[in-house]
């Protein structure tokens, strides 16, 4: 299988190993596509500028647009979720095509659950420029699917891990917060399941299998690197739900299996890596 993916970042590198080391053609797509794995084609463009992607050695049986924009503004969003994805969709026309999305189109925050049925009617801006995304790539590559992920983390992504090891977590005591994330070696995983499934649906929610309350997930934490956290000020009772509690049933059916099944398993493998 050929396939290109755009954005050969944080996730897209790692999935790109897999699928070299698999034995399939790959190509990394990025502005600078300087060390990328072993065993991927190195392409140099700019995903907001499709004069750039001429060149592009085509065609290719499969696209993962795995891009991230490099600021949180509005033009970054829309020049990479949006202008991006229809740019490689048109450049790429006939491969099937699987986007990396977000949860981020949910505008749930009353802590209800969330799967891919659920109404998608993102509160701010940047999830109503990943949904538009989403359409663009519907409309430039039949079949499109999109893998609508929580929050990545893993190996260099440690914010929290660094503010647990610094005793600086502080859980709410003003709200009952619901979190949604995953793994990153899980989200190229994920991608990869995709790209092999015969009939995927067209979404998918990529998450772990256990959203997990902010201020569980905190003392969790600090008690794992030996700095408990004190807890909240206010009785569960008292205090409002808030955020989403975002479901991977249809992914997990399909037939993937999760390496980080809660973020106990991934956080704890990020502990034990530092030590």
């Amino acid at each position: 299988m050929r396939v290109l993916i755009a954005g050969c970042g944080y996730v897209g590198s790692v999935l790109a190993a897999r699928l070299a080391a698999a034995g399939h053609e790959v190509t990394g797509l990025r502005r600078r596509p300087d060390g990328l794995p072993a065993g991927v084609v190195p392409f140099a463009a700019d995903l907001a500028d499709p004069r750039s992607l001429r060149a592009l050695s085509g065609p290719f049986d499969a696209v993962v647009y795995a891009a991230a924009p490099d600021r949180r503004d509005e033009a970054a969003y829309r020049a990479v979720y949006v202008d991006g994805v229809a740019h490689v969709a048109a450049a790429a026309a006939g491969a099937r095509f699987v986007l990396v999305s977000s949860t981020s189109v949910y505008g749930q925050d009353d802590g209800s659950e969330v799967d891919e049925r659920s109404p998608t009617e993102p509160r701010e801006l940047s999830g109503r420029l990943v949904l538009e995304g989403e359409r663009r790539a519907r409309e430039g590559a039949a079949g499109a699917v999109a893998l609508r992920c929580g929050g990545i983390y893993g190996p260099g992504r440690t914010r929290l891990l660094d503010a647990a090891r610094a005793g600086r977590l502080a859980a709410s005591s003003t709200s009952v917060r619901w979190t949604n994330r995953i793994h990153r070696d899980d989200a190229a995983g994920a991608l990869a399941h995709l790209l092999a499934l015969p009939a995927p649906e067209p979404v998918y929610v990529g998450v772990d299998a256990e959203p997990a309350r902010e201020d569980e997930v905190y003392r969790w934490l600090a008690a794992r690197v030996g700095r408990p956290l004190p807890d909240a000020r206010r009785a569960d009772g008292e205090r409002p739900v808030r955020g989403k509690r975002c479901s991977s049933r249809r992914l997990l059916a399909s037939g993937y299996r999760l390496s980080f099944p809660t973020f106990r398993e991934g956080y704890g493998a990020l502990v034990d890596a530092g030590r």
